[in-house]
């Protein structure tokens, strides 16, 4: 079936095989191998999710925008192997950036980004400042992309009031009778809910500016070279759209500064590490300082556990409604992941004045 699909892409040669490749949370991503003219190359293929993305051809747009405007950046100032800085949408034979199955599935091609790789875990706090910098400069890249707005498309990803709503009525339900077995996490969620809410109220009252910003910036959506380990490219570009520079930091945060994998069940192991943490915003306000408002300072630790908090939020929210939205490779392997989420904020609150020491003496800001 597969193989059926990508023939339908606007690629030459001749089809030699493809596999299952990457293990993201979303869509299904593929790898084809092609023989062009004695040259071995490689695609990659993904199953654009439709009950997560309900408008795939909206998402196909932002990112045919975003991956353009970015590419002629690189090549306007002449950087070598632009085509590996940015992702490039191969079109399909008829022209459109996708193509719709026989069942109504929505399939998407790009070019195979060659001697990368990714990680799950940041190694050093050089690392850390890279990828920071990485995401700066993502969002600098993105500040000047002309009219129109781009769709959002999941309306509302971090609104945190949104997902209590949505977690209040997995609780009232309890479909698969989970609740009671996890009222910890449960309790944990009711008792910063307010505290949640610090970035939305800020977009909401305009203290906030809207801008462009990927929305999922974990560290496994940044290519990595081989050669040098440079931050080479984002990826995983589904929910670049508007909203607060802060939802990116404070994703990267998240996932840079814990000391274990998102589902470490053994949550001794996890904490908040603030060496990470200052080597990791050295990188992003490298980048990002020329344009970040006094007031998106100051949020800038908050952001981390903001984020950390709606993970927190949504894994355990799947968990009670039967896991249907993240991939599970176990029966608790949602409520591991909330667990750990859980224990991170707690550990973030334990060092947060020294988290909010470092922002200041980064910026300059008087913010304590």
């Amino acid at each position: 079936m597969v193989a059926g699909i990508i023939r339908q892409f606007a690629i030459y040669g001749e089809f030699i095989s493809a596999s299952s490749f990457g293990g993201g949370h979303i869509n299904d991503t593929f790898q084809s191998r092609w023989n062009q003219a004695g040259t071995a190359v490689r695609y990659t293929h993904q199953r654009i999710n439709s009950k997560v993305f309900v408008r795939p051809d909206q998402v196909m747009e932002n990112i045919l925008r975003v991956t353009r405007h970015i590419t002629e950046k690189y090549q306007t100032a002449g950087v070598p192997d632009y085509s590996r800085r940015s992702l490039t949408v191969v079109p399909a034979r008829d022209g459109k950036p996708w193509v719709q199955d026989s069942n109504g599935e929505w399939w998407r091609t790009y070019l195979f980004i060659e001697n990368v790789h990714t990680k799950d875990k940041t190694a050093s706090p050089q690392e850390a400042r890279f990828l920071g910098a990485s995401i700066g400069r993502f969002q600098k890249q993105l500040a000047d992309l002309p009219p129109p707005r781009l769709h959002d498309t999941i309306p509302d990803f971090h609104n945190m009031e949104k997902r209590y709503i949505r977690f209040y009525e997995a609780l009232e339900k309890d479909v698969c009778g989970r609740a009671k077995d996890v009222t910890a996490e449960i309790d944990f969620m009711k008792q910063n809910e307010e505290r949640g809410a610090v970035l939305l109220r800020a977009q909401r009252e305009g203290r906030i500016p809207e801008r462009i910003c990927h929305n999922d910036t974990k560290i496994n959506n940044i290519l990595i070279d081989d050669a040098d380990s440079s931050a080479l490219c984002v990826i995983d570009l589904d929910t670049v759209m508007p909203g607060t520079s802060l939802f990116d930091v404070g994703d990267l945060i998240r996932s840079v500064t814990t000391t274990a994998a998102e589902d470490e069940r053994d949550i001794s192991k996890i904490e908040f590490d603030t060496v990470f943490f200052e080597s990791l915003l050295e990188g992003y306000l490298a980048e990002a300082m020329e344009f970040l408002s006094k007031e998106e300072i100051a949020l800038i630790a908050e952001s981390g556990r903001t984020i950390t908090q709606i993970m927190a939020l949504r894994f355990l929210t799947d968990y009670l409604e039967g896991d249907h939205y993240y991939h599970i490779s176990r029966t608790e392997h949602n409520l591991d992941r909330s667990r750990n989420q859980i224990a991170l904020i707690r550990s973030m609150d334990s060092k947060w004045k020294k988290a909010l020491e470092i922002v200041q003496k980064l910026t300059g800001e008087n913010i304590c």
